[in-house]
């Protein structure tokens, strides 16, 4: 059931928290980067009658923020503005500023009040509508894998685990699931979870993952596809600001380190229907055909949509052998070497974890992706391949291989014509066009690599 922030919700919010003076309205981009405004708390009425105007253009900037003019959204029309208006949880504090505010999320509308498709969170919106004519609603939780750094990392350019905070030692392997390291890391990660609580994000487990200062925050399931987007996009804006209090650098970058593990984002997913059923339970391990036909759907949408999984130049350096990145569109029962893993479960709680994902995508993105797979499957009763019992990584017959290079998967998502239909010719223009420019600006640049590896030596 999607519930959206009322103005009376927001004032009730905003009685709760006396003395606040400013609110942070927030937009989220293609990239995931958050936009928006700063303003007086005593302007939150005018937020819901009028909204935040910017451009539209500025939610389909690419990832240094320049202006993308192949998308047909800055000159054709003027680069004419956009209306955000109040959406989600509503009113929320953050813990971490210096100075008591509180944030909020917003969604754009064209001037005349139709959904701007080219919004992230409207482009999910869109998908959702669609499970709910048919009387279905997702059920989504997510799985966010983030490393912190020495506080310096980002401005120097040079990433490099810290110092255990309490003991002082060297963070120089995988300490995975350690006990110890959770408690060296107590102070940041308290500040995380308190940051969670206080924003209402339904923190589950914190985890050590593989890598030096990498870590995992579970969010429990909603049966809300927005408000779980909602709230990993906001533990995203969490973690970074809790890291800066503490004197560290967080990151959801998904290979900061060529030789340590990468960060994922696994997202659970189960369909519940008008009776409050889980249609994947058949009272089986099996699950039913429902089941059946959203992995097939998933996995034969999987090629076009790996640009949202994977959107960046980085991202397809998580996607080695072994690495526990998923390489081929196969599922299986219980396996992690493939991109859908039906975890052991309750019947009742059967359903799939989708694991292509990197850490840096776009959550909406993301989750509007996945379930345009899914409802394709269901609409068209796809069946899917068998079902891989052992390593996928040794599989290279995979009914739909996966495009693991970023130009192979801008051309993928271009020349693709399944995806379009669930999620819009306005956003894969303003997409498509957005990476294209982001890889033809990459390409002319020297790296550091290649001056140390070249320049001396012819």
């Amino acid at each position: 059931m999607v519930t959206e922030v009322t103005l009376e919700t927001a004032r009730a919010q905003l009685a709760l928290y006396p003395g606040i003076e400013e609110i942070d309205l927030l937009a989220c981009d293609l990239n995931g980067i958050l936009r928006g405004k700063r303003i007086p708390a005593a302007s939150l009425d005018k937020a819901f009658s009028e909204g935040m105007k910017f451009p539209r253009s500025v939610l389909c900037l690419d990832i240094w923020g320049h202006d993308v003019l192949a998308n047909g959204l800055v000159w054709e029309c003027g680069d004419g503005d956009g209306v955000c208006l109040p959406c989600g949880p509503g009113l929320m504090p953050m813990t971490w500023s210096d100075r008591p505010r509180l944030q909020m999320l917003t969604m754009m509308r064209n001037i005349d009040g139709t959904p701007f498709r080219a919004d992230p969170r409207q482009v999910l919106a869109g998908v959702v509508e669609r499970f709910r004519a048919i009387g279905l609603t997702p059920m989504v939780a997510t799985e966010l894998e983030f490393y912190l750094m020495a506080g310096d990392s980002a401005g120097d350019g040079r990433p490099r685990p810290p110092k255990a905070p309490k003991s002082g030692y060297d963070l120089d392997g995988p300490r995975v699931y350690s006990m110890e390291e959770l408690d060296e890391f107590d102070a940041v990660l308290t500040g995380i979870r308190d940051a969670c609580q206080a924003q209402g994000l339904p923190s589950d487990t914190i985890i050590v993952e593989n890598g030096p200062g990498q870590f995992e925050v579970n969010l429990h399931h909603v049966a809300d596809p927005l408000l779980a987007a909602d709230h990993a996009i906001l533990l995203r804006r969490a973690v970074r600001a809790v890291a800066r209090r503490h004197g560290l650098h967080g990151t959801f970058m998904a290979k900061p380190y060529g030789a340590w593990a990468g960060s994922g984002f696994h997202l659970h997913c189960s369909l519940i229907d008008k009776a409050g059923r889980n249609i994947f339970d058949d009272d089986t391990p099996k699950g039913s055909p429902a089941l059946r036909h959203a992995i097939a759907g998933t996995i034969a949408l999987m090629p076009e949509s790996m640009l949202i999984f994977a959107p960046h130049l980085n991202s397809y350096r998580r996607f080695q052998p072994g690495a526990h990145a998923p390489t081929t569109a196969t599922w299986g029962y219980e396996n992690r070497t493939t991109s859908l893993r039906i975890p052991a479960s309750s019947n009742k709680a059967r359903r799939f974890e989708h694991r292509p994902a990197g850490a840096d995508a776009n959550p909406y993105l993301v989750v509007a992706a996945i379930l345009a797979g899914a409802l394709h499957g269901l609409e068209n009763h796809l069946e899917p391949p068998a079902a891989l019992s052992g390593d996928a990584y040794g599989e290279d017959t995979a009914p739909a291989p996966l495009p693991l290079t970023w130009d192979a998967a801008i051309g993928a998502f271009q020349s693709g014509t399944i995806l379009r239909q669930y999620l819009g010719e306005t956003f894969m223009r303003a997409f498509g066009t957005c990476k294209v420019q982001e890889l033809a600006e990459l390409g002319r640049r020297v790296t550091d690599v290649e001056y140390a590896t070249y320049l001396g030596s012819i």
